[in-house]
């Protein structure tokens, strides 16, 4: 067993793609990701650089997989830009609860969104309070508000 930070962390999330250039271009408009060098593995991917971490995407046939709800995870300091890009792209999911902003017990805010391949992710925010809450279509629907949040789930967050 490795020991609890001896130096572990993340490197990479790796996804499939049905069209590289359609999502390089989405994650580099909606998140800042900028293509890098990728070996030659045999078989088509795209590395970008997403923050000190990369996201890797591996190229799939068209009719490749069903929408699960596996999904990654990135912080945005903007988070507003990214949900007015996302908003733009219509790449929110509809019906859903993966179609709402919502606001954690901790006060820190998600949104989950699908990139052009139908791969959902995940973007956070810290602090609601240093947010305009008025940018969004809806106002976030507060996870307290639907489900009961008993004492252990006090302390939960998503930033360690």
């Amino acid at each position: 067993m490795i020991a609890t930070n001896a130096g572990v962390r993340f490197n990479h999330v790796s996804i499939p793609a049905k069209d590289f250039d359609a999502s390089e271009t989405f994650y580099r408009e909606v998140l800042g990701c900028e293509r890098i060098a990728a070996p030659n593995f045999g078989f088509p991917v795209c590395w970008l650089r997403l923050g000190d971490v990369q996201l890797h995407l591996q190229k799939v046939g068209p009719d490749a997989g069903v929408l699960t709800y596996q999904h990654f995870a990135v912080t945005a300091e903007d988070f507003v830009s990214v949900y007015r890009a996302l908003l733009d792209r219509d790449a929110f999911e509809q019906g859903t609860r993966y179609a709402d902003v919502w606001l954690l017990p901790s006060g820190e805010l998600q949104m989950f969104a699908r990139d052009p391949s139908g791969n959902l992710f995940e973007i956070n925010h810290p602090d609601a309070s240093r947010v305009d809450l008025s940018a969004f279509v809806r106002a976030p629907r507060r996870l307290s508000d639907e489900v009961a949040q008993a004492p252990q789930h006090a302390g939960a967050t998503l930033f360690l």
